[in-house]
């Protein structure tokens, strides 16, 4: 009788427990004015799964800073092009607080994972004062292993070395640091972000820093999307070796990921750095916007600009990204891009790393598809490389996949390139991986529709 009456009370209790965090869930929602389609999808985990999707609501919160912590960030405005020179997607950008494009840089493309390996161990050989990295992806494999080493040669030569690694996207490292110790010892220095087993409470699990910058001696810098590891890049051929992309920039532009950079290492370690003061001088005539999204930007200025200019466009749309979960508005914007008779193709992998988010994306592709959309499968491999072409005016490179993950939660970064010979080299890279898709995807079986269609539901938390 006494275990009946205590399992009771336990049962009840628990249950109260549930309730009180269920409504106290809604509430939460409801004041922060969540996007319907967000909430939708919570609300749904919440009635199918209450005992897993309340503590995961509670851990994910808000995906805009608005408590003590990592300050937004505010952008210095140095040298931009006069407004009455800028392009409309500039424009934009600017009125949400984003610095303009800054005139006088180099732009340098790699595609290939050897090349990009040479010309970042050959960047950091030749820096003689500062070497800042910024990575998702930190590994432990063979090529993180020597660019690990040249880091540590280069800490021990007196160069300011500082590695800042996302503490989920490097999880294991971070839960390990042993193979760092050589590092530090010659006086690199290590910061994770959002460390787990620090300030649990101060940091969001579900909010990580997606970026990827390489600066050196404050002139040049290397972005893209390849992290620090073999999948990416290397000395040698691999197989399936996925295909990425990665730029050098120099000239004034590298002053904005500089502050960047920065901001983000004095928010994870306890030795700050000074903020940049000045911009590198010019060193060429391309036009590029450096642009920051994530939590520590007050607006959503790069969905806005990409908003803009999918409804802008009036030649073509050419997406590459490995993971294609728009909300309604993007794919909206691209459907009736096709109305307007502009030339709009995807090109991403036919399986990605991820199958989840494969089964997320096929209801999108589907749809555009059912429009007359070209949809391009490539068929060598996992794509990991982000990049869009609008037009013949402006693209988009950087590590910001087109999905809500990356748009609306991650810290990221991306570049506007404005000019000519940067557009065709990325337009003669797409016509490549042209070369090797498919555009025909399997059909629907009745449960795999209902997947797809499920998954479509709960796209705003993928």
């Amino acid at each position: 009788m006494n275990d009946s009456l205590t399992y009771l009370l336990v049962f009840h209790l628990s249950t109260i427990v549930v309730d009180i965090l269920v409504l106290s869930a809604l509430g939460h929602m409801v004041y922060q004015s969540r996007e319907p389609t967000s909430m939708i999808a919570w609300l749904l985990a919440i009635v199918l799964l209450p005992y897993f999707a309340v503590p995961l609501y509670f851990i994910f919160r808000s995906r805009k800073l608005t408590r003590p912590g990592k300050s937004q960030f505010r952008l210095s405005f140095l040298g931009e092009v006069p407004e009455k020179e800028a392009t409309d997607l500039d424009l934009i950008l600017r009125s949400n607080g984003i610095p303009g494009a800054t005139l006088g840089n180099t732009f340098q493309l790699y595609t290939d994972g050897m090349r990009a390996f040479d010309a970042l161990m050959e960047q950091i050989r030749r820096a003689r004062s500062r070497i800042y990295i910024s990575t998702y992806l930190f590994s432990s494999d063979g090529v993180a292993r020597e660019i690990l080493a040249a880091l540590t040669l280069k800490a021990a030569q007196g160069v300011d070395v500082r590695l800042l690694i996302d503490c989920i996207g490097s999880l294991p490292l971070y839960l390990w640091q042993w193979p760092l110790r050589k590092f530090k010892k010659a006086g690199g220095c290590v910061a994770f972000y959002m460390p787990l087993l620090v300030r649990p409470f101060q940091n969001y699990i579900n909010l990580r820093n997606h970026r990827k910058i390489f600066i050196f001696d404050d002139t040049r810098v290397m972005a893209g999307g390849m992290n620090l590891s073999k999948e990416y890049l290397g000395p040698s051929p691999i197989k399936n070796r996925w295909v990425d992309i990665l730029f050098t920039i120099r000239g004034p532009a590298v002053f904005h990921y500089l502050e960047i950079f920065t901001q983000d290492w004095n928010h994870a370690s306890d030795c700050p750095l000074t903020p940049p003061e000045q911009m590198a001088k010019a060193d060429g005539d391309t036009g590029i916007q450096v642009v920051p999204s994530g939590p520590d930007i007050a607006t959503d200025a790069l969905y806005e600009a990409l908003l803009s200019g999918l409804f802008s466009a009036r030649e073509r749309i050419w997406i590459v990204t490995p993971y294609f979960v728009p909300d309604k508005s993007l794919l909206q914007a691209l459907i009736i891009a096709r109305h307007r008779g502009v030339d709009v193709r995807l090109i991403t992998p036919a399986s990605s790393n991820h199958w989840i988010a494969d089964l997320g994306r096929s209801s999108f592709m589907r749809d555009l598809l059912s429009h007359g959309i070209d949809v391009h499968l490539y068929q060598g491999g996992m794509i990991h490389a982000k990049a869009i072409l609008v037009d013949h005016r402006g693209m988009m490179m950087g590590s910001a996949n087109i999905d809500q993950r990356s748009l609306f939660l991650n810290y990221e970064v991306v570049s506007f390139i404005y000019a000519k010979q940067a557009i065709l080299e990325c337009e003669a890279w797409m016509t490549q991986l042209l070369a090797r898709c498919q555009g025909k995807m399997a059909p629907a079986g009745k449960w795999r529709r209902m997947g797809e269609n499920l998954m479509r539901i709960f796209a705003p938390l993928l």
